[in-house]
């Protein structure tokens, strides 16, 4: 918890237009802009009010009621990508097709509708194609559509939740040391035999790994390597047990997607949202509430942590 405190307060180093036009400079030299000391002066304060702004509506959210947390924290998250997004492109708005979300939700249905089998799909255009386009080099998935449960069954604080209400299993823990136990449990859940197993895992790994004795997968540190998840708190790695189209996501793209869709519905499907938050019908209310006390805590956390390794 007070590493999180430490990631806010590294919002306020930025609040010095001399030291975010140095930071911007080296960000622009980094990618080998041409204008990179023009470029600076210019977006320097676009980036300072990004992040300032970010700060706000994170900070109002937390005292607000919880029938509009959702639309302050999207917007929160959306000012944090853009100043991301400056470090990365320095002619960002370049065009009006980049001001767009990125992400659309489908029409909804009146009756019998439940918010985890709702989806969302990514635009050709727009912040958030742009967004993990620059930052995470993933344009596969543009025109695809993910269903809300699938994004959510991927965050591992969430781990609990669908245990408990919907009886799945959705992650498998590392240990403190950073250590998976490839145990008759975990193969059964999978299906595989262990040489399976560990040529499935060989194959998706995105970061460094490494096969211990006996029947041990170690990894390099408790950060996100996909398709591994790590949980804030615990700051341990898991790997998730539901396999699905989500998986090769990262998880910040993952709270981008459900905040938008969340914000959506409480702005423009206030019947059902405001029956929700009375009614408590079924199990959307408690996943939903619990995706947003996680993400108020953690988006933050994941979104600064990629400005601060550009230091």
């Amino acid at each position: 918890m007070k590493e999180l405190f430490q990631h806010w307060d590294f919002i306020h180093y930025f609040q010095s237009a001399e030291y975010s036009q140095k930071f911007l400079k080296k960000c622009y030299e980094k990618i080998g802009s041409s204008e990179a000391e023009m470029k600076s002066y210019d977006n320097c304060y676009p980036f300072m009010y990004y992040l300032e702004q970010g700060d706000l509506y994170y900070k109002q959210a937390m005292i607000s009621p919880l029938s509009i947390k959702p639309i302050l924290l999207f917007y929160g998250y959306i000012h944090f990508i853009k100043a991301i997004v400056l470090t990365e492109d320095p002619a960002y708005p370049e065009t009006t097709t980049v001001l767009a979300h990125g992400i659309t939700s489908r029409k909804r249905k009146k009756q019998h509708y439940r918010f985890l089998q709702d989806e969302v799909k990514v635009q050709k255009n727009g912040l958030f194609t742009h967004f993990s386009d620059l930052v995470f080099h993933v344009k596969h998935i543009v025109g695809e559509k993910y269903k809300m449960e699938d994004l959510l069954v991927q965050i591992p604080e969430l781990e609990e939740a669908f245990l408990i209400l919907l009886k799945k299993k959705t992650m498998f823990w590392f240990n403190n040391q950073h250590e998976l136990t490839i145990d008759e449990t975990v193969l059964s859940h999978f299906h595989m035999s262990e040489d399976l197993f560990k040529q499935y895992l060989s194959e998706k790994v995105t970061g460094n790994l490494s096969w211990g004795a006996p029947s041990t997968l170690q990894a390099a540190s408790p950060e996100e390597c996909l398709p591994f998840r790590w949980h804030l708190n615990r700051n341990r790695l898991a790997l998730p047990g539901i396999r699905n189209d989500a998986t090769t996501i990262p998880e910040v793209l993952i709270h981008y997607a459900i905040l938008y869709n969340l914000s959506m519905i409480a702005r423009y499907e206030t019947e059902w949202w405001v029956e929700l938050l009375k009614n408590r019908t079924n199990e959307d209310y408690p996943i939903i509430t619990t995706f947003i006390n996680v993400t108020a805590e953690k988006s933050p956390f994941l979104l600064l942590k990629i400005l601060k390794d550009k230091l």
